[in-house]
């Protein structure tokens, strides 16, 4: 299956750390934040605008309590439609500490649809995911897994990113992640590659710091995702470098809203 933006973004659960409560000190936001990119897919040795992303934060209210969603979507341009059509939404709904609490991804990518859901609760300790995925064909699956770690979506793993202290990091420093999608778990890191200046499309020009996302593939790390983020408290990503199985893609920064 291919590996669209927002797959390779939101992979379907992660595990953090090892507080299986699953909390996290947040300082990157507080308020509404929305994040709007320009989505750059290289054609035949050619840079082409391929569409457009957003991703949204803002405070909720979840089963009662206060919460944080975030939404990410992606609308592929009419002259990409013709060969590969994306229409791609993901919401995540997390605790003020960051506790992972409900996750949805929607994907229309070619001729394919389909919907995976988490639902996640927290019963003597553990962390436990109830996890149903809806076919193109309209069959469902459901799945429950029960870990002693905490567990939690690529939204919320990012958010807790985000939140890192990166102040005595030296190039080449990493952070283990643990992927997980059933009951084994698959081996990923995040690399820390210095500093460089972003230019945005909306003009701006960011200092950031450079974040690979790799995964463990044939006894090899393979560098997935290049994230570009301010060298803030905010950290946030101003430029994504993705190798995807069909070409390279690109996503720029067009505009920042809130906060």
């Amino acid at each position: 299956m291919k590996k669209t933006i927002l797959s390779l973004l939101c992979l379907l659960v992660a595990i953090c750390d090892s507080n299986a409560q699953c909390t996290y000190k947040n300082q990157a936001f507080s308020g509404y934040e929305g994040i709007s990119y320009n989505l750059y897919f290289n054609w035949q040795f050619v840079w082409v605008k391929a569409g457009t992303a957003s991703m949204v934060t803002q405070p909720f209210v979840y089963n009662g309590k206060k919460a944080f969603r975030t939404s990410l979507t992606t609308k592929s341009s009419k002259r990409v439609d013709k060969y590969f059509m994306m229409r791609d939404t993901i919401m995540a709904y997390f605790s003020p500490e960051l506790t992972p609490l409900y996750y949805r991804k929607g994907a229309r990518e070619g001729k394919r649809y389909y919907v995976d859901e988490v639902w996640y609760s927290y019963p003597n300790g553990k962390c436990k995911t109830t996890l149903k995925h809806l076919h193109s064909d309209g069959t469902r699956d459901r799945q429950e897994y029960t870990y002693n770690t905490c567990v939690s979506d690529m939204i919320n793993s990012f958010q807790r990113i985000r939140n890192l202290d990166p102040s005595n990091w030296k190039v080449g420093h990493t952070e283990n992640i643990s992927i997980a999608g059933g009951s084994e778990l698959a081996k990923a890191r995040i690399v820390y590659k210095g500093k460089k200046t972003i230019k945005g499309d909306n003009g701006v020009k960011y200092q950031c710091l450079i974040l690979t996302y790799n995964e463990l593939d044939d006894k090899k790390y393979k560098e997935i995702v290049r994230f570009y983020v301010t060298d803030d408290k905010r950290h946030i990503p101003v430029r994504l470098d993705l190798n995807l199985k069909f070409g390279s893609a690109k996503a720029f920064l067009s505009s920042i809203k809130g906060q």
